[in-house]
């Protein structure tokens, strides 16, 4: 590993892994996208590395988003088959871990109710991303970002309200 792709690890791979797994909701597939980023980091470095974190954020969401189509074209096409199994072990967890998992499945559920872009930036934005950095990642202005993170907040605050009147 070059000593700059082992730079960029050590400065934003805890970050860019904690949003990974945020993004994904599935460690695994998090891990694979992670890996997938840094491939490329290596393979394909950026022109311009002044904003490295942005870059290697924007990466992994496109990479993410080629997962996610990858895994529904093959959903689709087992479709024919009788659909996918999961086949695992219930887990064995006191009531704490249990109601962990309930706020974390609504968490998440949340946050599928919003498009990839409004994702990506309530992500950015909780890893401590500028709107600058965030306007870059996502293709925006940045002074746009402000008032795109406020309607993604209130797009979450209706699905929360949504979810409570459902349940």
């Amino acid at each position: 590993m070059s000593a700059s792709v082992e730079a960029a690890y050590r400065a934003h791979g805890d970050a860019l892994f904690r949003y990974l797994v945020r993004l994904t909701g599935v460690p695994e597939v998090a891990e694979d996208v992670f890996q997938d980023t840094f491939r490329i980091l290596m393979e394909r470095p950026p022109p311009d590395a002044s904003n490295l974190r942005g870059w290697l954020f924007r990466v992994a969401t496109n990479r993410f988003r080629d997962v996610r189509r990858k895994r529904a074209r093959r959903a689709r096409a087992l479709a024919g088959f009788g659909g996918e199994r999961v086949h695992s072990d219930p887990p064995a967890s006191p009531e704490r871990a249990a109601l962990e998992d309930d706020d974390r499945r609504r968490a998440r559920r949340m946050l599928e109710a919003l498009n990839d872009r409004d994702r990506a930036i309530l992500l950015m934005r909780e890893e401590g991303f500028t709107h600058r950095e965030i306007a870059e990642a996502v293709g925006t202005t940045t002074g746009s970002v402000g008032t795109m993170i406020a309607r993604a907040l209130e797009r979450v605050a209706q699905a929360a309200e949504t979810a409570e009147v459902t349940t």
